[in-house]
């Protein structure tokens, strides 16, 4: 496919009405994500695994127990459909998409979505969004991982750390030139260190394109 680097942003979803297509694992990831950044959100599943399931017992979501109908978009901010394997629904989902302008992203489908999503690495208020333009999702998903090893205990203390300064320097110093100063100070020193380990068949890969 062609990769499509897309406009990196993002969204406010915090009390916004977002609907989420299918109940299984994948569709149990974008519900977590929609919650933790605080979406109104509704499954529409015939079925659920056993977290969703318990995410509608304690009313932290709504299912409703059918199909997608076309009514369901109406005031909807976002739809996000993992149902991969109906091109005919997919399109025409993103027909509705365009007609009705609510923003929509379908699963491993670029060509059915109006959005994009990134993995994301997450670890207290650090969000770092990773995106391969579309052409190497599963790497996306690995740089996710490792990078969330890499931010660990230290670096969520040393971030509240630095929140609290902002905090005090905003109420305590009016120049904002000063402000900016002062929080570079803080992070004076920091620094990211890393090297990358490539899997043994791009070697050997790399070694043929070169003989």
């Amino acid at each position: 496919m062609a990769a499509n680097p897309g406009f990196q942003v993002s969204l406010d979803v915090k009390g916004r009405s977002c609907v989420v297509l299918g109940g299984d694992g994948e569709a149990s990831d974008k519900v977590d994500r929609l919650l933790d950044s605080g979406a109104k959100v509704t499954v529409i599943s015939p079925t659920l695994n056993d977290h969703l399931r318990k995410l509608t017992a304690t009313a932290k979501i709504l299912h409703r127990v059918r199909l997608f109908r076309s009514t369901d978009a109406q005031g909807c901010f976002l739809v996000i459909n993992t149902l991969r394997h109906d091109q005919d629904f997919s399109r025409s989902l993103y027909e509705l998409a365009q007609k009705e302008r609510f923003l929509l992203l379908a699963s491993d489908q670029p060509e059915y979505s109006t959005v994009m999503l990134p993995a994301v690495a997450k670890r207290s208020h650090l969000r770092l969004a990773i995106s391969t333009s579309g052409v190497a999702p599963v790497l996306a998903g690995k740089i996710r991982q490792d990078c969330e090893l890499l931010f660990d205990e230290e670096f969520e203390r040393f971030l509240e750390w630095l929140a609290v300064i902002r905090d005090e320097t905003k109420a305590a110093e009016p120049d904002a030139e000063q402000r900016r100063a002062t929080l570079r100070e803080a992070i004076e020193g920091f620094k990211l260190n890393g090297t990358i380990q490539y899997p043994q068949a791009w070697l050997d890969a790399r070694r043929q394109q070169q003989a």
